[in-house]
């Protein structure tokens, strides 16, 4: 569609108004016409190629290193390119996958959620200088941590974000996720015995309820916040013992 804000047919698609105008100068990305206000642009407007001397192909490489693991600096000495050149296109395709997840994540009718953190595990743990307990007290002080939300029966990553272990990251991709639900739709949680889950279930899948007078004189009681009445919320608690799995809990927080 025509990106230009001031066009009447800006964001609008099939009206005809858009037609080729071939690969001006020869490069080798199309160019467009708007009949309505004759303003032109690359078809490469809005995505990251969009501006790029090098070559799509380049890109899409170092953007696969990026994503396979490799850092910046050592993606930069694969592809003899700048670092900074490196970290702007991946900030670049950031910010366009947002854009894509927010275009087509939304309005979601989903049955389960699970709800985990993941931690890095240090060198020296792997060494044996350092007990996997201190390993998660150290970690725990630090913003090595990533919150994870999934769909188990689609496998839909719903939320990934990184930040230390407290509430705040918990309200984070609670709130997330409620943004990404359909209206009314409340799924099963699931989740480990981290305490900081349950206040922010129930912040974002609450409501108002009018407690009833327990005497006939005096002011009302005030309404309490409190979890929908669809909403299930359930633990399951791990025990480890070297790094092996030696019981399991199952707890029923809220619903049957």
């Amino acid at each position: 569609f025509c990106p230009d804000p001031d066009c009447s047919y800006r964001g609008w698609l099939g009206l005809g108004n858009i037609r080729a105008n071939g690969h001006p100068g020869g490069q080798p990305w199309r160019q467009f016409q708007c009949v309505s206000c004759r303003g032109f642009f690359y078809e490469t407007h809005g995505t990251i190629f969009h501006g790029k001397r090098s070559s799509p192909d380049l890109i899409v490489h170092v953007i696969g290193c990026l994503a396979e693991g490799l850092g910046i600096r050592g993606t930069a000495r694969v592809f003899e390119i700048d670092p900074n050149t490196v970290l702007q296109w991946l900030v670049e395709a950031a910010e366009q996958l947002h854009a894509f997840s927010a275009y087509f994540l939304h309005d979601l009718r989903l049955n389960q959620v699970q709800l985990d953190e993941l931690y890095a595990i240090l060198s020296a743990v792997r060494d044996s200088e350092m007990s996997e307990a201190q390993a998660i007290d150290h970690l725990s002080s630090s913003p090595r941590w990533v919150w994870t939300a999934i769909d188990p029966e689609s496998r839909l990553m719903l939320s990934a974000q990184s930040g230390d272990r407290s509430q705040a990251m918990a309200q984070a991709v609670l709130h997330q996720i409620a943004q990404l639900l359909a209206p009314g739709c409340v799924p099963l949680f699931l989740s480990d015995g981290n305490p900081s889950y349950l206040p922010a279930i129930v912040r974002h899948f609450g409501h108002w309820v009018q407690m009833p007078r327990r005497h006939a004189k005096g002011s009302a009681p005030k309404p309490r916040w409190m979890p929908l009445p669809g909403l299930l919320y359930a633990q399951v608690v791990k025990k480890m013992r070297r790094r092996r799995i030696v019981e399991v809990k199952r707890h029923v927080v809220i619903g049957t």
